[in-house]
């Protein structure tokens, strides 16, 4: 049985602006990052303990073919995603968004 995944307003704000950047750079490129990150989406609430925790409770997982990656949580009655983080930015960030 799989958990209903949550997206907290800062990874939406997070997705929706790489989704827009790369729509702007080329056609259909935001299609394919929204693919992307629904096969990862998909594999985390298929598996959620697949992915290594890389700080305290909060797991990541790497979107192919863009530099991207989810972190979320596992909990109780839900999977809450709390970034959809570049590759290029601090992942120490993370640590605040408890």
């Amino acid at each position: 049985m799989s958990l209903p995944i949550i997206l907290r307003l800062t990874a939406q704000a997070e997705f929706d602006e790489a989704f827009d950047w790369y729509e702007s750079q080329r056609s259909e490129l935001g299609v394919d990052f929204l693919d992307s990150i629904a096969i990862v989406i998909n594999r985390i609430n298929t598996n959620p303990e697949f992915y290594s925790i890389i700080f305290q409770d909060i797991r990541r997982a790497i979107v192919r073919k863009f530099p991207y990656a989810i972190f979320y949580r596992i909990e109780a009655e839900q999977i809450t995603i709390i970034a959809i983080f570049h590759s290029k930015r601090d992942p120490e960030l993370i640590q605040f968004r408890k």
